[in-house]
């Protein structure tokens, strides 16, 4: 075994310090804990009936309809945000006090993208629709705008999926899969995996691009992740999502082809795959082709591209930005800090600087612990 330096032994001591119960061991607690926190899922966004953007798009058009014809909400790069946000609630009150459910649904919807959501709770509860039963479910099961109860919100859900109504049809893929995503954490239900993958299957419905993208990609995430794993019926799921726009199977789809896990090797394939999701923001990919330059021994591409990736290292805006996990962000961003903090120690493809490298592996041993213990172990064995 390769002897620890003294630079390596300090690195090992701050990642201990980070949580970390030797470098490189688990107890079994803390790699269940990890496993969560890989398919720790998001809600699905409400779906649009219609192919309007926002809901000052959906406003707009009603607007239009009115004697007045006023323009106001069509000349947006004329008015300020706060003149449209008042002169839009003045009209759904107008709209609203003539007897229209949609605008009922709307100055909720007005309150929820504006970020109101004490308000906006007050109005969907007002309401009988099913978007706005759709926005209460979301809304107690992540507790926004209100104490989390997520026992109600997977009510709504279930209320939704169970519906007969055409009016209820367009919100049932997303519904189901905010239901799985409730058995799976087992939170507001019990806890069940098989109930969850019932779930995500009816709203994956076979890869259809209409229905729920996101349980397209749970379920590649699902059978990665249970054991024993089943990697073709994921490499199968991740491939529908990623067809279907998924930015976090696209992303997966590529370090599958990289690795062979689920389909033959096929670097070609991996690499479009992955240059194609990073192009598009995906953190977790920025990381994995930072290694794959690295271990190619093609060390200044690493470098400049690690520092890239590093600039931006606030999480849950990329999460919202580019619709992944926050976990595996934060992964892609502590490879990229620890592969870019080992170049900077032993001045590959760039001039040595080891209070730079300490920076850079304080900031991955920050981000992700875990895989911090791990890069450090492989290095210790001289493997990196």
């Amino acid at each position: 075994m390769q002897r620890m330096s003294q630079f390596d032994t300090a690195l090992t001591a701050l990642a201990q310090g980070y949580g970390i119960l030797g470098v490189g061991v688990y107890c079994g607690a803390q790699r269940q804990k990890i496993r969560e926190e890989e398919m720790k899922l998001a809600s699905e966004p409400l779906p649009q009936e219609h192919n309007s953007e926002t809901v000052f798009h959906t406003i707009s058009e009603l607007q239009n309809t009115e004697v007045e014809g006023l323009k106001w909400l069509n000349n947006p790069e004329i008015y300020t945000h706060d003149f449209l946000f008042a002169k839009a609630e003045e009209l759904l009150d107008k709209r609203i006090k003539s007897g229209d459910s949609l605008a009922c649904f709307l100055k909720g919807q007005l309150y929820f993208e504006e970020g109101l959501y004490e308000e906006a709770l007050l109005q969907f509860q007002q309401n009988t629709d099913f978007q706005s039963m759709y926005q209460l479910g979301v809304m107690y099961y992540d507790g926004l705008g209100t104490p989390a109860d997520p026992k109600k919100g997977s009510k709504y859900m279930e209320e939704i999926v169970n519906s007969t109504s055409p009016k209820a049809r367009h919100l049932k893929f997303a519904a189901a899969y905010n239901l799985g995503r409730a058995y799976y954490e087992g939170c507001g239900t019990v806890i069940s995996e098989k109930e969850a993958e019932r779930l995500w299957f009816i709203a994956a419905d076979h890869g259809n691009p209409k229905a729920s993208v996101k349980a397209q990609t749970a379920l590649g995430m699902l059978y990665s992740a249970r054991h024993p794993k089943d990697l073709k019926k994921a490499f199968f799921w991740h491939s529908e999502a990623c067809g279907n726009g998924s930015l976090e199977s696209q992303g997966i789809l590529g370090l599958m082809y990289l690795y062979g896990h689920g389909i033959r090797q096929n670097l070609k394939a991996a690499l479009e795959c992955l240059n194609q999701a990073s192009d598009r923001g995906n953190v977790y990919v920025k990381g994995h082709l930072v290694e794959y330059y690295y271990k190619r021994k093609i060390y200044p591409k690493a470098v400049k591209f690690a520092k890239r990736t590093v600039e931006d290292d606030d999480v849950e805006k990329i999460a919202k930005a580019t619709d992944c996990l926050p976990f595996y962000i934060a992964r892609g961003l502590a490879m990229a800090s620890f592969y870019l903090a080992r170049c900077l120690q032993l001045g590959r493809g760039t001039q040595q600087d080891t209070a730079a490298a300490k920076k850079y592996y304080s900031k991955a041993c920050r981000l992700d612990p875990a895989i911090a213990a791990d890069l450090e172990l492989t290095a210790n064995h001289g493997r990196i």
